[in-house]
This record gives structure tokens, C-alpha cells and sequence, in this order.
């Protein structure tokens, strides 16, 4: 299985990223922002960093690149598409996902371990968990706090992903940090479950939304 892991300058996680597409015996290759067809790729990958150093806003400048276009014809063709943080940023930028990141209640960047709850396990990504499983995962952000004005729509639809559980570190609504398109295959989370994808990390448990492209 081939999956694609978009690059933007300012990229800083995508090496990361190729290393847990690796370890979950997936087929990792980069492509850059440029590039207009991703018809050859079984899913595709948005990692996390700064694209165009987060200039207007996190995600802005990410968003009117050729690659976009290519990834929403990869959507149409019911592919699935997984926004790690700054990708998560550039999936709400672009509306594949409903909501937006904006900044953290607390204006300064947060990097910690934090529990997570999976919500819903309809995604391709989150099909390994059982549902309300607790995930230990690292955030990483300055501008991670989702809103969305119509929350009770996200949840009549089943398209919240994650929860923090015992904290809410950035103020998001619902202390939601994940939420999915209607079909639930594209997926927008802000965590770094490729910063936990080893015990020796200080978790494994990221390595499940990696190895949900193999189903």
C-alpha cells in the first residue's frame, strides 16, 4: 500500500512521519507541494511543522497549493486522507473537515503527553481501537484549539475522532482534537501519533492510526 506524505516548506515532521508509515508496514514516499496528480497513491498523509512558517495563519498559504486540488480529487475518489497538527490546521483551512484550529486559549505554543479518548472508531485510522479507549499521544501547537459553531451537528454526525480526557491544554470546544469528514476517511488530528509509535518514545499507542490504512 502506497501512501503519499505531502511536503511544504516549513514541513518538519515528515521524516517522522515515513518512519511510522515504516513501522506499520505501509509504503511511505514524499511528494511536494507541487505536485498535481496523487491518483497512484492508496492514501495520503498531511504531517505536522510550520508550512510557509504558519504566515497569515497556520495552514493559509498551505492552502492554495497545487497539491490541494489533488488531494480533493483523492477524496472524491474515496481514498482516505489523515492531517497530523499543521496538516490537521490545512484540512479545516480547506474545509475537508468541518471546524477550524485556531490559537490556544493560552496564547503560547504547548508541546506535552497528554490521554486522549477515541471517540469514534468508523475511520480508517481509528478502526484498531475500541470506542472511549484511552491513547497516550504528544501534542505540540500554538494554534490547536478547534471551534466549530454548529457542535451538535459534529456530534449528531459522528464526526468527532478524539478527545483530551482528563485536561483540556488548549480551550478547544468540547475539548475535541480530532474530527472527520461525514464518510470518515479524511481525519484531522492535532496530537503526533508518529511521536508515539515505540515504547521507548513513552508510548506505542500512535502506531494504530498508521496501520488503519492496511484496512
Amino acid at each position: 500500500m502506497k501512501i503519499g506524505i505531502i511536503r511544504f516548506p516549513g514541513t518538519n515532521c515528515d521524516r517522522d512521519v515515513f518512519y511510522a508509515c515504516k513501522l506499520a508496514e505501509v509504503t511511505p514516499e514524499y511528494i511536494w507541494w507541487n505536485t498535481e496528480n496523487l491518483t497512484d497513491y492508496d492514501g495520503i498523509i498531511i504531517p505536522g511543522g510550520f508550512s510557509y512558517g504558519d504566515y497569515l495563519r497556520a495552514g493559509a498559504m498551505a492552502s492554495i497549493t497545487p497539491v490541494i486540488d489533488a488531494i480533493k480529487q483523492l477524496v472524491k475518489e474515496e481514498k482516505p486522507v489523515l492531517g497530523i497538527c499543521n496538516g490537521a490546521q490545512i484540512l479545516g483551512e480547506v474545509d475537508l473537515v468541518p471546524g477550524v484550529f485556531i490559537t490556544n486559549e493560552i496564547p503560547k505554543f504547548n508541546c506535552e503527553w497528554v490521554d486522549l479518548k477515541v471517540v469514534n472508531t468508523r475511520t480508517p485510522f481509528t478502526k484498531n481501537f475500541e470506542k472511549n479507549q484511552t491513547v497516550k499521544i504528544p501534542i505540540a501547537h500554538a494554534e490547536g484549539r478547534f471551534y466549530c459553531e454548529d457542535i451538535e451537528l459534529l456530534k449528531d454526525q459522528d464526526q468527532i475522532v478524539l478527545q483530551f480526557k482528563d485536561k483540556n491544554p488548549n480551550g478547544s470546544i468540547d475539548a475535541i482534537t480530532g474530527v472527520c469528514d461525514e464518510s470518515g476517511l479524511v481525519c484531522a488530528m492535532m496530537p503526533h501519533p508518529e511521536r508515539a509509535c515505540e515504547e521507548i518514545l513513552g508510548s506505542s499507542d500512535g502506531l494504530n492510526f498508521f496501520k488503519g490504512f492496511l484496512k
